[in-house]
């Protein structure tokens, strides 16, 4: 079989995270930022956010590439229903970590992908549970200090130093965690014609 699609692909948003996960498929792929409104409805819960979020930015990019497939993902971090989004600054981040500490946090990434020629339209979610370990100020003093995670959902960036905040991670795609549940990325793209291996 071919490796290059039927399609052109393009990854709906400029995560570096997102970008790099993507690129272990060895497919060829553009990237271009989507222009979407990524604040809260009234009354959203988290997981209905990420996928609504997911969709509009795979859409708002399918909009001026109709030929093709595009991929849109988003993710929340989910404290017992409370969405915890990119803290941006130095005192959110301590903030967040100060109010996970010792608990499960849900992050909640969503995957959408879209092609408006063939009318091709997806989005799925998943789930994964991080548990927190009691964490002194001291150490997410250290921790933010090292990695700077402003722009990562709940400040926790697992895939660097962000690994020693946690006690445990499950779910059933580890590249979930990082941005991009790429289990799910795969069948969705295969289902919108581009081929791979």
């Amino acid at each position: 079989m071919s490796s290059k699609p039927q399609r052109p692909l393009i990854l709906g948003s400029t995560s570096v995270y997102r970008r790099q996960l993507l690129e272990r498929l060895c497919l060829p792929f553009s990237v271009v930022a989507s222009e979407v409104d990524e604040a809260p409805l009234p009354g959203e819960s988290p997981p209905d956010m990420a996928c609504r979020l997911a969709l509009a930015k795979a859409q708002s990019v399918a909009q001026a590439h109709p030929g093709a497939v595009v991929i849109g993902s988003d993710q929340v971090a989910d404290l017992d229903g409370q969405t915890l989004g990119k803290p941006g600054n130095h005192a959110r981040a301590v903030h967040q970590l100060q109010t996970m500490r010792g608990k499960t946090v849900v992050f909640q990434t969503a995957v959408a992908v879209v092609c408006r020629e063939t009318g091709f339209a997806q989005t799925e979610l998943a789930q994964v549970k991080v548990k927190f370990r009691e964490l002194s100020d001291a150490q997410i003093e250290a921790y933010l200090l090292a990695e700077t995670p402003y722009d990562c959902a709940g400040s926790a960036k697992s895939e660097g130093l962000g690994i020693t905040l946690l006690e445990y991670i499950d779910n059933d795609d580890p590249t979930a965690l990082i941005g991009l549940p790429l289990i799910r990325t795969i069948r969705m793209i295969e289902a919108a014609g581009i081929t791979l291996l």
